[in-house]
């Protein structure tokens, strides 16, 4: 028929190996304030996008934007792989130019995931980062803490955020 639509494709299955995590799969949307040691305080809105295709990796993307105006402020994107033993390697790429290589854990019973920065690439200032997510009474909330040349591990983000 001319004109008419492709038929949708069907979701594919989940792969055994993100199973535990699948309920991080979806669309959130919520709101964080984040600061530092040297930089002044803010508010944000943020969603945040977990998708799969089949594969034994869990596509993971972010942005953010200002609460007043809606401008944009941030954006990241990467690949969460985890491992049967329950740990988990994760790579994100910022809009900042910024690359991240994590390492950490997760819990499918308490629904968490720690992560620790193994590398922190083209970053001149920042050295450290880690990060940690639950999902609790239908929110996913996160802490995000950062390292830099002139301060140790130190709160940077955190927000809260709603399956959409």
């Amino acid at each position: 028929m001319e004109g008419s639509a492709p038929p949708p494709v069907p979701s594919p299955p989940i792969h055994p190996s993100i199973l535990p995590l699948s309920y991080l799969l979806g669309k959130w949307r919520g709101e964080g304030e984040g600061g530092y040691p040297t930089i002044n305080s803010f508010k944000y809105g943020e969603e945040l996008l977990f998708s799969h295709s089949g594969k034994p990796v869990i596509a993971y993307s972010q942005k953010t934007w200002k609460l007043a105006s809606g401008e944009p402020m941030h954006a990241e994107s990467g690949y969460w792989r985890p491992k049967p033993d329950g740990s988990i390697e994760v790579v994100i790429a910022q809009s900042t130019g910024l690359v991240e290589v994590q390492k950490g854990s997760f819990d499918a019973e308490k629904r968490t995931v720690t992560l620790q920065s193994e590398l922190v690439g083209n970053a001149s200032k920042v050295k450290e980062i880690s990060r940690v997510f639950k999902v609790a009474d239908g929110e996913l909330s996160y802490v995000v803490q950062m390292a830099t040349q002139l301060n140790t591990l130190q709160p940077h983000l955190k927000a809260v955020l709603r399956k959409l």
